[in-house]
């Protein structure tokens, strides 16, 4: 299989799971808000997955194996040695196929998005791997929909994984300076409007990551109302190149990967976000006017 959609239904899958060439990912990360606010507390989703996963589904570690555990700022891109070394391992190489899907798990929130297997998408893709998929809904619609789960763990042959890293996949802080008096390049701000308010980016537009599916059924929204969110920004002008941030380049990979369903192919990701733009004195931040 050459090529496979960037996001794929429950049915899509379900009809495949018994493929020798699929390798199927579970790359849930919870965020948890305390109930008096402050910021999310981190954990790994890998004792939720083995209390319950779609079938044939391996885990991947974003918060550790996935990251770059040297940085002072989270998830960041780890070496390209480490990540295709994980990869192998977890049975991801050449001759297979991906989708990977999460638990939509922002833990004291309705938002849903499957930002944690676009992460991973996008970080694959970055590394010079087309073949994968995001599963839409997630394992919340996947298990709403009365379909199996299994529990334990899975596991895949190891593989053999080649391609080249994209570098133009990725945008550095510089490139985010220089974008800010560039007419050509729109930059995306993917967190809520009350977030955006508070402190962005300078010429940035909000586009909220959390915008784009029934909350309900997690199901994505039509394509002429996802193309709604993102026409007045100018992002979907094939003539331009736009660059999409949030707190710490996860949200920004979904807003990115619709963009890219849309049709827009020049897109980057600030990974270092504003963890890293707001660590920086010398970098800008204005607030919306109330």
């Amino acid at each position: 299989m050459n090529e496979i959609p960037l996001i794929v239904t429950t049915d899509w899958l379900a009809e495949r799971l018994d493929d020798p060439k699929l390798r199927l990912i579970d790359a849930t990360v919870f965020m948890k808000f305390p109930e008096g606010g402050g910021p999310p507390n981190v954990e790994s989703g890998r004792t939720s997955y083995e209390q319950g996963h779609i079938p044939g589904a391996v885990y991947a570690d974003l918060l550790g194996d996935l990251s770059d555990t040297d940085s002072n700022l989270p998830f960041m891109v780890p070496s390209r040695e480490a990540f295709v070394k994980k990869m192998t391992e977890l049975g991801i190489g050449d001759d297979t196929y991906t989708v990977i899907y999460d638990q939509n798990a922002l833990v004291g929130e309705t938002v849903a998005a499957s930002y944690w297997a676009s992460r991973l998408a996008w970080q694959l893709r970055y590394e010079g791997f087309d073949r994968v998929s995001i599963l839409e809904g997630g394992l919340q619609k996947w298990q709403a929909e009365g379909r199996e789960l299994t529990t334990g763990s899975s596991s895949y042959p190891t593989a053999s994984f080649s391609g080249q890293r994209r570098t133009e996949m990725l945008a550095t802080k510089e490139d985010v300076r220089k974008a800010m008096d560039d007419e050509q390049t729109v930059i995306i701000d993917s967190l809520s409007p009350e977030e955006y308010a508070v402190g962005h980016i300078p010429g940035s537009t909000n586009v909220f990551f959390g915008a784009h599916a029934d909350e309900k059924s997690k199901a994505l929204f039509a394509a002429d109302k996802l193309r709604a969110s993102f026409e007045s920004t100018g992002a979907l002008d094939p003539d331009k190149k736009v660059i999409t941030y949030c707190g710490g380049g996860i949200a920004a990979t979904w807003n990115a990967l619709l963009l890219n369903t849309l049709g827009q192919s020049n897109v980057t990701v600030y990974d270092g976000s504003m963890n890293e733009w707001t660590s920086d004195p010398s970098c800008p931040i204005v607030k919306s006017e109330t």
